[in-house]
């Protein structure tokens, strides 16, 4: 009698720990605002992007503690598709099940659609507008200076050994001197620390800095069968997301044909092959769009992707630019219009597929020594990718002229002294200073860089 007394104290225990965990976590509709806040934010690329990501969830917010998020992370490093987005759908999911995962996942998508497609219209009508452009560049500066903040951030708290400093040294270096497809560093990284799983060390779950646990692990730690009872409906979505996706490009292969089965099936590929972001493709785009479909031209997609790099969201937008001069070259505007949004489709679907049918296996196996090494190990190459992402974002944002010298297998990317930008410099100067001595926070140092750098450029021009 004892012992039944004694279990159904434990089991009422836990379920007024669980009960006081899951009160304090966000509701969906406060989840809501920040991932639409994120998505309009999200400039800069997947290094800018995961850096606000890390600034909104962990450290303003404490929702979700660093070991997780990196948890997260590695495995979107791992698949084809934007990682930036994916890790927002793998958070949403976490945190409200499906609807999180979907609302995180679009809305992280959303703005930049819009504003892309936007921008489209405008340069396709009356050509590139100065404005916009100037308005933008603004935005860029102060991204450069919240990637480098999130770079250190991220150093300091994710690599815990010297054998994961020299991991992620030896990844930069394997980028950005010897150009090693993105793909291979990340699984050398994870195989790495398979076979060596005590060599790396990716912290344990818990607050975002010292003070309470975060909201997320908490709830976690007191109902751990959450991501289990999650995981049919993901599953559900997951292949709902596949049948969404394949089911409209068979139709359009079959019955339809002409320019939109051509989108379709040309950026379905380009879905499944994306492992390590957009730049990884984007010259397999660039000659299979201009040379074998003749969509567009070569200044024309360079057009294209000036436009992606100043928008929102994924620089695998560049995507949606592409599909909308295949659709105007062959129908007009509203053909543009309707191929730039089954691109955006064919794009993003498959990253949903992914997340919900992976991640709750991922989730289950959080306590497997060898896949926990593998994926502290690929945290600290992704800090190499990320040193990599910033410094590429920053010679380009700072200097107009970047070479890249080649000797033998090894490459430098050099800028010309002369061409730097002493507007850009002041703006990410003026953007430090309003982030790490004023503390003015994110949106008002982005909406003061972004003031100054419109008016700058169109005073100065």
């Amino acid at each position: 009698m004892n012992g039944t007394s004694t279990e159904a104290a434990a089991t009422a225990a836990a379920r007024s720990a669980a009960a006081e965990a899951t009160a304090r976590m966000p509701s969906f509709g406060e989840a809501f605002k920040v991932w639409l806040k994120v998505g309009l934010l999200s400039f800069g690329g997947p290094a800018g992007q995961i850096a606000l990501l890390h600034r909104e969830v962990v450290d303003d917010r404490n929702w979700v503690s660093d070991a997780r998020f990196l948890h997260a992370l590695n495995f979107c490093a791992l698949l084809p598709g934007p990682e930036a987005q994916q890790l927002a759908t793998y958070l949403g999911w976490l945190m409200h099940g499906v609807r999180g995962g979907v609302a995180a996942g679009a809305l992280f998508v959303v703005p930049g659609v819009v504003v892309m497609l936007g921008l489209t219209l405008l340069y396709v009508t009356f050509g590139e507008v100065p404005a916009v452009a100037a308005l933008f560049f603004g935005l860029k500066c102060a991204v450069l200076v919240l990637v480098v903040e999130a770079l250190l951030r991220v150093a300091r708290r994710a690599l815990k050994t010297n054998e994961a400093w020299a991991l992620a040294a030896t990844a930069f270096l394997a980028l950005y001197l010897f150009g090693v497809p993105f793909p291979i560093v990340v699984l050398t990284a994870a195989v790495i620390g398979y076979f060596a799983p005590g060599a790396f060390k990716a912290g344990a779950h818990g607050s975002a800095k010292d003070g309470p646990p975060a909201v997320l692990d908490a709830v976690l730690a007191a109902d751990p069968e959450r991501p289990a009872r999650f995981a049919a409906k993901a599953w559900r979505a997951g292949w709902i997301a596949v049948a969404l996706w394949l089911v409209p490009v068979a139709v359009l292969m079959l019955i339809v044909g002409g320019v939109f089965a051509d989108v379709a099936w040309f950026f379905s590929k380009m879905a499944v092959v994306t492992v390590g972001g957009a730049y990884a493709v984007l010259a397999y785009v660039a000659q299979e769009a201009v040379q074998s479909y003749g969509w567009l031209t070569p200044e024309q997609m360079l057009v294209g992707l000036g436009l992606a790099e100043t928008t929102p969201g994924p620089l695998i937008l560049v995507l949606q630019f592409v599909g909308f001069l295949a659709g105007y070259g062959a129908g007009g505007l509203v053909w543009g219009v309707l191929a730039s949004l089954l691109t955006v489709w064919v794009t993003f679907a498959p990253c949903f597929a992914f997340i919900f049918l992976g991640a709750p296996y991922v989730e289950r196996l959080h306590s497997n020594r060898e896949l926990t090494g593998a994926l502290a190990a690929v945290t600290a190459a992704v800090v190499g990718v990320i040193a990599n992402l910033a410094l590429w974002f920053g010679l380009r944002v700072l200097f107009a002229d970047v070479g890249r010298w080649e000797i033998g297998p090894l490459g430098l990317d050099v800028p010309r002294l002369s061409s730097l930008d002493p507007v850009a410099l002041a703006l990410a100067a003026l953007a430090a200073v309003c982030l790490f001595w004023l503390r003015l926070g994110l949106l008002r140092t982005l909406g003061i860089t972004a003031a100054v750098g419109l008016v700058a450029k169109l005073v100065l021009g």
